[in-house]
């Protein structure tokens, strides 16, 4: 769990080659006092993630606190750490921020022990690269005042300075994720993956966000967009990143992991409907062909047809049932938007059914397969009997799969749909 931070630590000197963009300021020899007591009435928290930021954490608290002192708010600022080693935390308690040591990695991680520490009506959330100009914040906070609940920033509708942010993530990756996002969850935003952003404190606890890695800004919008939170959106500067090493963003990897994340939520159209599409058309291909061939524009469609409708079907299927599995597994994790419909459908099935089902397919499919053979060893294999016979072999195989899919994904559901502590 995330502690907080207040023991005493001799302060870290601020690195002298400290960003030029932003005025340097020389680390006083004893630590400021936490901007917000603990008996004051914040209305702004500004909350950070850190992790091994010692060359820019200051200037982001400090451009935090200028904006409340500019702007005469009750505001704090929180640093949830991820366990810097470069004494970032020092510097961070130094210019008046609360650290919280959260010892779970991960962005998100960082974000919810940082956020759950707060005590602001108002939560203000970004980098501390100082790609976020936190002076420029009182923006977000008169939205919140007019009475949305939630704010996003946009790079795409502000200024992006030279270098400060890569072609692959200007001109790919953020573009194709936030096509992705306003699509299948209908978050009305252009920059999906924006830190900069700003909340109704209320709110949080609402949207239950569960992922502790680069996810958490994906599940916090798409919850929010799905609950019908009031959402708005305002143009931010974002500025080139000030730290010595790589960034924390992976654009590749990371990218994989919110397009796999946003997929994996809504399994109804990237996985279901895709599905029952796949077995729609093979019914259309298999039912001509199930009695005899079948001849149309002057093309002949026999049992060659019958089965590649039928792997259509299986593939089908299969996604559907992995689609089904994927929404549970989201729902009983409570992750992914809500489901009310789905959920009083999964409210009527039970193993015992999904067996049943599975198993009446099999025996079906079974028998048809043993008629078969029967009547094959009785008649013999004539050649003429050929097409015939492989016609009621493709229908009875399709059964066994089937229903042998229904019975073993019915024992998963009801695994994946067990609460556990």
């Amino acid at each position: 769990m995330p502690t907080d931070s207040t023991q005493s630590d001799t302060p870290a000197q601020t690195p002298a080659d400290a960003l030029t963009a932003a005025p340097v300021q020389v680390e006083p020899k004893t630590p400021r006092a936490p901007v917000g007591s603990e008996h004051d009435q914040i209305e702004v928290s500004f909350v950070m993630p850190c992790l091994n930021e010692a060359k820019t954490i200051a200037t982001c608290v400090d451009w935090a606190a200028q904006c409340i002192r500019e702007h005469d708010l009750k505001g704090e600022i929180i640093v949830g750490d991820n366990g810097s080693t470069d004494g970032s935390q020092s510097i961070a308690r130094a210019h008046g921020a609360r650290v919280i040591d959260v010892p779970t990695r991960g962005y998100g991680a960082a974000l919810m022990g940082a956020i759950d520490a707060s005590r602001g009506t108002y939560v203000i959330m970004g980098d501390s690269d100082a790609q976020h100009d936190f002076r420029a914040c009182f923006d977000f906070v008169e939205k919140l005042r007019a009475g949305h609940a939630f704010v996003m920033g946009s790079r795409f509708a502000g200024e992006i300075t030279e270098g400060s942010m890569g072609w692959k993530n200007r001109y790919i990756g953020n573009p194709a994720l936030t096509f992705v996002g306003r699509t299948l969850f209908g978050a009305k935003v252009d920059d999906f993956h924006c830190g900069l952003r700003a909340f109704r404190r209320e709110i949080y606890p609402e949207l239950n966000v569960r992922t502790t890695g680069m996810e958490f800004a994906s599940e916090m919008i798409i919850k929010a967009a799905c609950r019908g939170v009031k959402l708005t959106q305002i143009p931010i500067t974002v500025l080139p990143a000030g730290r010595d090493g790589p960034p924390h963003l992976r654009p590749w990897r990371d990218g994989w992991r919110h397009l796999r994340f946003m997929l994996l939520l809504n399994p109804r159209w990237t996985l279901g409907i895709p599905g029952l599409a796949l077995m729609l058309l093979g019914a259309l291909l298999a039912a001509p062909v199930v009695a005899g061939p079948f001849t149309v524009a002057g093309l002949t469609l026999d049992y060659h047809t019958l089965i590649l409708g039928a792997m259509l079907i299986m593939v089908g299927y299969q996604a559907v049932t992995v689609s089904i599995a994927a929404r549970i597994y989201a729902l009983t994790e409570e992750i992914g938007p809500p489901a009310p419909h789905f959920q009083k459908l999964f409210g009527l099935f039970t193993l015992e059914r999904g067996l049943v089902a599975g198993l009446a397919l099999v025996a079906a499919g079974a028998l048809t397969i043993a008629a078969l053979t029967v009547l094959a060893l009785t008649r013999g294999f004539e050649p003429e009997a050929t097409g015939q016979t492989i016609r009621a072999l493709v229908v009875g195989a399709t059964c066994v799969v089937l229903g042998t899919q229904t019975a073993l994904m019915s024992f998963f559901y009801s695994m994946l749909g067990i609460r556990t502590r």
